[in-house]
């Protein structure tokens, strides 16, 4: 490698000695007998210990802003004031470079890479000058293994300034670099020093996509996420935007989420500005943005306690108008009382009213604290004009839709978002609306958002002619019902008329529809008030949260929304499905797809409880539910989806069966009136029903399915004296399937003995082809396991339908494979109370 340097410049080893200090273990190069090639060399102003610039990269060795690490300190060239300085201090790049050669002592070329490292600061013209000799890079690789801490310093410094050069980062990279400096970093016990030159090394490799992949994959990425833990400010920046630069490339997010990477970069950016530098928020930031892109990864990131926001500009802002000279009022509009006799003469009183929200005479939950505190710093910033100022300025990722994007804390996020729904731009708005909606994860963001006031202002927003804005909200307020108390605001606050009065639009979008019957169905669901009973209720003797809240806010001087208003808005939902509402419905019913038609069958089981349905059409409602019956997935049984892609298809029959058991619970719930049994043709349903039964739909998609053929069959008055078909085929199709289900899934031991002896009773029954449905459903392995497995008594049920399976001599070979022989035999040698029975199976298997 020596032997690649030019051949013009001579020296011999003594006289190169001569050229380094006496004591060689000093950084400080002197050189021979002048001043003025000492200050060309090394210039006074920079040191090795001080701030570098990370990266210098661009096309053809130039910088690039879209890379650039900016530090504190300048680039500041080596260069003396004198034009030939420059070149005369060139000169000595070779010797340096010689003095690298593995033949030289260890102490000599730890002076030349600390030399060459201090030169190489001067910028690109001085890392041209020293990569012109091409083996010098194999050489300061090679010194990476050095067990001098100064040497390895060094090296790693000169690397890193190398590679900010797009033209020699191959070069690095080629010369083995990276798998050295992971090594370096492997080391127990290595200096903050190093470790940042290492780390803004592979920061300045990850530049390209292909090392960015292999440091990825490679062992030392669990070491860079730890390093973000770092006590030195330096390594943590180095560590944050090595981090930053892989999450470019989304082929490396599912490793680095794997390792953890989401709550180390969350809880940086989570803290103080006196606790972190800029540096590290802004690379940790970038990185979680490109981690938000994915739906997954944004919810681990709102986990954390970070919410995604749209960045709309601060232009945007100056339409805010905040509420000046009012009451206070929490964020969510519940009005405090007002106990004064008289209003102050300069409205000190509401001021300091205000302020005490979180005296110790109010007791106020934490949602309630944090919304006011956030509500309170969001409007100061919008009324100083100070919101977005500082993001607009940086360049920031966006995501598939070319929107920017940033990350705040959970409170001052939720605030925020909620901000911008006050605003007047309506892009503004609908993305606000999504944010909500994508943020609206767990119960926490739930109650936050609507103690934050969500509801009221995303309820004004349905009653919007824009459609994008009517979709987001729609979004918003759906995801948000989700919680049991929300979805009673939600109704309380007025959200059934214009959602109804979206459904009677005939030209409406299938995404706004499909949003509009989902929160019908969650605020129309039969089901709410049991679910509230029990989830909602004392637990342990303790109160639920709802009154006890509401209780608190009684105490001090709330006033909010009662039940007894809760049930007023229900009535008058009731009301609100007359039969333009529900012929809408069941037009839904016959044209719309199985995803609507499951939606649209959920709301009209709750306008049939209310007896609302007996003004519509018979034959209108007739077709609605034979459309959902006659699904074109069940006929063909041999389609090509099923054979070229048998996982769509089986998400096809899916949700085939949910629309399907959707509308079967609507059937049942229309029979109990007089009116639609006198109308409806029930021959003809239970002819549909029987062959949706047999149909391959789940099982749990079966049991309405089930019930609405019994009751169709106890209607049509089946004589006591003959077998009643549909009942037999309930059994098969149905009892059977679902017991075997139940045995295959349950943990618990005494359900699995109850599925037993039912499966027992009905075979024992002598039910026609009962034990061929057992054997066809894979019910022989569960039963075998239960001989040894299960209880006593399940055991006892498993060994007597084993017996009459046995009966049919097709079922003895899968017998004999499920390992029944070797059961039967421990149970005949233990003389169990049900040997008897086990030693005649075993007579008539063949074995």
């Amino acid at each position: 490698m020596a032997a690649t340097i030019s051949t013009h410049f001579s020296f011999t080893p003594h006289r190169l000695r001569q050229t380094v200090l006496s004591n060689s273990r000093s950084k400080a190069i002197r050189f021979p007998s002048t001043r003025t090639r000492r200050r060309m060399l090394v210039n006074p102003k920079f040191d090795a210990g001080s701030s570098l610039v990370a990266r210098v990269c661009g096309d053809g060795g130039g910088s690039s802003d879209a890379f650039a690490h900016q530090s504190t300190s300048s680039i500041q060239n080596i260069e003396g004031k004198d034009g030939d300085n420059s070149s005369f201090g060139d000169g000595y790049v070779a010797l340096f470079v010689r003095m690298l050669g593995l033949d030289q002592d260890p102490l000599d070329r730890e002076q030349a890479v600390v030399a060459l490292w201090k030169y190489s600061l001067g910028g690109k013209k001085q890392i041209d000058a020293i990569m012109q000799f091409h083996g010098c890079i194999n050489l300061i690789v090679n010194l990476l293994t050095s067990d001098s801490t100064s040497t390895c310093e060094a090296a790693a410094g000169l690397l890193r300034l190398i590679a900010s050069v797009n033209i020699y980062r191959d070069s690095v990279a080629g010369a083995g670099a990276m798998e050295e400096i992971i090594g370096l970093l492997s080391r127990p016990s290595l200096t903050p020093e190093v470790k940042e030159q290492c780390l803004c090394t592979l920061w300045n490799l990850s530049v390209d996509e292909n090392f960015r992949v292999k440091i990825a994959n490679s062992e030392v990425l669990p070491l860079i996420i730890k390093s973000l833990d770092d006590e030195d400010i330096k390594v943590k920046e180095a560590a944050g935007g090595v981090l930053s630069m892989l999450a470019l490339s989304e082929s490396s997010h599912e490793i680095m989420v794997e390792y953890g990477v989401i709550p180390k970069l969350a809880e940086a950016l989570l803290k103080t500005d006196a606790e972190g530098s800029k540096v590290i928020r802004k690379e940790v930031k970038n990185a979680l943005l490109e981690f938000a892109k994915n739906d997954y990864y944004r919810i681990l990131i709102i986990e954390e306690g970070l919410v995604p926001v749209p960045m709309v500009g601060a232009h945007a802002y100056k339409s805010f108008r905040p509420s000046l000279h009012s009451w206070p009022s929490l964020p969510d509009g519940t009005e405090i009382e007002k106990t004064s006799k008289g209003p102050s003469r300069f409205g000190a009183s509401e001021l300091l009213l205000g302020l005490n929200v979180n005296g110790e005479n109010l007791n106020v939950e934490e949602a309630r604290i944090n919304a006011i505190v956030g509500r309170t710093q969001q409007q100061f910033l919008a009324r100083i004009g100070a919101i977005e100022l500082e993001e607009e300025t940086k360049s920031q990722p966006g995501n598939s839709s070319g929107w920017r994007l940033t990350l705040l804390p959970c409170m001052d996020g939720v605030a925020r978002l909620i901000l911008i729904l006050e605003l007047e731009d309506e892009s503004a708005i609908a993305r606000a609306a999504e944010s909500i909606a994508d943020a609206s994860i767990n119960e926490y963001m739930r109650i936050s958002f609507k103690e934050a006031g969500a509801i009221k202002h995303l309820v004004k927003l349905l009653e919007r002619d824009n459609d994008a804005i009517k979709i987001a909200s729609t979004h918003a307020l759906e995801r948000l019902s989700l919680s049991n108390g929300v979805c009673h605001i939600i109704e309380a606050e007025g959200a059934l008329r214009p959602l109804i009065n979206t459904l009677k639009q005939k030209e409406i979008s299938d995404t706004l529809l499909d949003k509009t019957l989902d929160l019908l169905a969650r605020i129309l669901d039969p089901t709410k008030e049991m679910r509230s009973k029990f989830y909602d209720g004392p637990i342990n003797g303790s109160k639920g949260s709802s009154e006890s809240v509401s209780r608190s806010d009684a105490a001090n001087g709330f006033s909010g929304m009662s039940s007894h208003d809760s049930t007023s808005t229900t009535n008058s939902g009731v009301q609100m499905l007359d039969s333009a509402v529900i012929s809408r419905l069941f037009e839904i019913l016959k044209t719309s797809s199985l995803t609507l038609q499951r939606k649209a069958a959920s709301i009209l089981e709750f306008a049939a409880i209310t007896s609302s349905v007996d003004t519509v059409d018979a034959a209108n409602i007739e077709s609605g539910l034979v459309a959902v019956f006659q699904q074109n997935v069940l006929k063909d049984t041999e389609s090509d989806v099923k054979e070229e892609q048998p996982e769509q298809y089986a998400l096809e029959v899916e949700e085939a069966g949910l629309a399907i058991s959707a509308a079967s619970r609507l059937l049942t719930k229309l029979l109990d009136s007089d009116c639609f049994r006198k109308r409806v043709d029930s021959a003809h349903f239970t002819v549909l029903l029987r062959k949706v039964l047999k149909s391959s739909i789940p099982v749990h998609c079966k049991d309405w399915v089930a019930a609405c053929l019994v009751k169709l069959s106890s209607l049509s008055g089946f004589s006591k004296y003959f077998e009643n078909p549909i009942n037999v085929e309930v059994t098969l199709y149905e009892t059977i399937p679902r017991l075997i289900e139940e045995l295959k899934a349950s943990f618990s031991p005494e359900a699995q003995e109850v599925a037993a002896v039912e499966l027992n009773r009905i075979i024992s029954e002598g039910v026609v082809d009962s034990t061929r449905a057992v054997a066809s459903g894979g019910g022989i392995f569960l039963l075998v396991s239960l001989l040894e497995e299960g209880t006593a008594r399940a055991s006892e049920a498993a060994l007597s339908i084993l017996y009459n399976l046995s009966m049919d001599s097709e079922n003895h070979p899968a017998i004999i494979a499920a390992g029944a022989v070797p059961a039967l035999r421990r149970i005949v040698l233990a003389q169990r109370p049900q040997w008897t029975r086990a030693l005649r199976l075993l007579r008539i298997l063949p074995v």
